[in-house]
């Protein structure tokens, strides 16, 4: 007759294989926790257009309720009112691209807030994200008038008289 033993070896085995099962499952995070996470947040300073914007750039961890969409609200460097943007969060996005509109005043290593909020289709809260932005430049990098205008990039005739190049170009500058 034999005998239907296990050995120790494999039972020591199996309960570490258990353990760690568990131990990872428990390192998972739980659905609906965080559906965006921030991925990247930068100033733009488009130099040939003459503005700076805020980018924030979200990667989707999850599927979203059709409909959701995303309201950000940008400390405004100028001063004022905070500046907002609403969007729509397509079901086939993977990644989300948030672009304030133009800003002005952007002063070096000051940093500055940013609130977006994930929102489903009725308009609850899914999620809130709340960070700051910091520049290591000053606004006064861009020049004071766009060097291009219209759809062709034209050069622009305040900047380039005659169409020639000036000796120095004006810069930004901001009031406060």
């Amino acid at each position: 007759m034999t005998q239907n033993r296990i050995s120790p070896i494999r039972t020591m085995t199996f309960g570490i294989a258990a353990i760690a099962c568990v131990g990872l499952s428990g390192c998972q995070r739980e659905t609906g926790d965080e559906p965006l996470q921030l991925t990247g947040k930068i100033f733009v300073f488009n130099y040939r257009l003459a503005y700076a914007t805020y980018m924030l750039t979200f990667e989707k961890k999850e599927a979203l309720p059709e409909g959701s969409f995303v309201v950000a609200s940008f400390e405004n460097p100028a001063g004022g009112a905070p500046l907002t943007l609403e969007r729509k969060v397509f079901a086939k996005q993977t990644k989300i691209v948030l672009e304030s509109p133009d800003i002005t005043c952007v002063h070096k290593e000051k940093p500055y807030a940013v609130t977006v909020e994930l929102r489903g289709p009725d308009g609850d809260i899914l999620q809130t994200l709340k960070t700051t932005v910091t520049s290591n430049l000053d606004q006064n990098v861009l020049p004071a008038k766009p060097l291009v205008i219209g759809p062709a990039y034209e050069k622009n005739p305040e900047v380039f008289r005659d169409g020639k190049v000036p000796a120095h170009f004006e810069t930004a500058s901001c009031a406060s």
